[in-house]
């Protein structure tokens, strides 16, 4: 994990200099006639970057089937079901580094049908966590870690300011601490007309917050030999978090229920006064055509817990070749365009942290040279965040520890346990799939 965080500060600092000494050499090859069966990740976020297919299709001469798109946690249940059937007609599927080491085989070792001289030109440390087992089963698409949207009228509001000053003491500002951030969101609710924020309430979306600041806190998932510690008393403390602001109304009830997209339009909608978000959203936020917020919208690193830092909840979402695939060069070259240059400065257009070093200083630059002062500051903003970066861990176990832990982490949420007793459940359960695993 350090090595992931280091690596991806150094290269965002020096953004641009590896890629420049690279030629555009990566041969996409001639494919008439092919039809290439894909399985893509679907939504907000994530749906621009598919624009580009038909350039690949007239460029190579085949056509790309999208034979499923979903969201994630859909489309993970599915390829799980494809493997189970032993039912693997598709070539590339969208993959995402909390995802990849529970699909075994299943996809090729990339390093072996890319030149080097196109690989140098990812972020080093980024295309290192795409590995799993050293095979490079991934090419990184975008790079995600959380943080904070919010709406500059409510903290300029006069009003607001004198209300919070005689309530805490303080100048009204976006939050440092998720003690602030949690405070705020009660602060700001007016429901219906206006809740604090909203979190997802299930799958992986709230194993990883809670998993964020219970790192925040100081606390971590497992010890050295993989036995869960969630259920400490920062892992408490965590999961208080998120009981505290759902018991003061601050967030729709329905939240508990809310995956990303639900988050998103919400936050468009001027439904939410904070969003503890990912970069994908920020284009769609600044957006006057799908956001009402578009003209009042402020970034923000995210919090830091007790122990004086952030969560850093990251990873990234990825391209992967199936073995089975009837025709590799033409799924390699697919998952190379969707993540070269071109199509890296268009995710990184949207707001997205790009997984190439040259986009770097080349979106900033764009930014500032075409009126989007706003989103250069916000993706300056987005690479500070970079310093506390940390993926969930990568094991194959990941997954299905969290689809133990979050159904724990919702039962305390409403009120049907205690933070510790729900927190204590999920440990054990957690422990017998790490048993059954052979960890210990």
């Amino acid at each position: 994990m350090k090595l992931l965080k280091a690596t991806l500060v150094a290269c965002c600092a020096v953004g641009g200099l590896a890629a420049s000494a690279q030629a555009d050499d990566f041969d996409y090859g001639s494919f008439p006639d092919y039809t290439l069966k894909v399985k893509l990740i679907g939504g907000t976020q994530y749906e621009k970057l598919y624009t580009r297919i038909p350039e690949w299709e007239e460029m190579t001469g085949a056509k790309v089937e999208i034979v499923s798109s979903k969201n994630h946690f859909d489309l993970d249940r599915e390829i799980k079901q494809d493997i189970a059937a032993g039912d693997i007609t598709w070539c590339v599927g969208s993959n995402h580094t909390s995802f990849a080491p529970q699909y075994g085989d299943l996809y090729i070792d990339l390093s072996e049908h890319i030149p080097q001289s196109e690989l140098d030109k990812y972020v080093p440390g980024t295309l290192e966590s795409a590995k799993v087992d050293g095979r490079l089963v991934q090419l990184p698409r975008v790079t995600d870690v959380s943080n904070l949207y919010y709406r500059k009228s409510l903290y300029a509001d006069p009003a607001n300011q004198q209300a919070w000053k005689e309530k805490y003491g303080t100048d009204l500002a976006p939050p440092k601490t998720y003690d602030e951030f949690r405070d705020q969101v009660i602060f700001f609710a007016d429901p219906p007309n206006l809740y604090g924020t909203a979190f997802a309430g299930k799958d992986e979306g709230m194993s990883g917050r809670f998993m964020e600041i219970l790192r925040a806190n100081g606390g971590d998932m497992f010890d050295d030999e993989f036995r869960p510690t969630f259920n400490s008393p920062e892992g408490v403390a965590a999961l208080q978090w998120f009981i505290d602001v759902y018991d003061a109304g601050a967030v729709p009830a329905g939240t508990v229920n809310y995956t990303w997209d639900d988050i998103g339009q919400a936050m468009a909608a001027g439904q939410l006064a904070l969003d503890l978000d990912w970069p994908g959203f920020a284009a769609f936020f600044a957006d006057p055509s799908s956001s009402k917020i578009a003209d009042d919208l402020g970034y923000a690193v995210a919090p830091a817990g007790t122990s004086g830092h952030g969560g850093g909840w990251s990873g990234s979402h990825s391209f992967s070749v199936t073995q089975d695939c009837d025709n590799k060069d033409a799924a390699v070259s697919f998952a190379v365009f969707m993540t070269n240059d071109e199509s890296e400065l268009m995710e990184a257009m949207a707001g997205n942290l790009p997984t190439r070093t040259a986009t770097y200083d080349e979106v900033i630059a764009w930014f500032n040279e075409n009126g989007k002062e706003n989103l250069a500051e916000m993706f300056q903003v987005w690479q500070e965040s970079l310093a506390d970066a940390r993926t969930p861990p990568l094991i194959p176990e990941w997954i299905q520890v969290s689809n133990v832990l979050w159904p724990e982490l919702q039962a305390a949420i409403v009120g049907e346990k205690t933070p510790q007793d729900a927190l204590d459940d999920a440990a054990e359960q957690a422990t017998m799939i790490m048993e059954d695993a052979g960890y210990y």
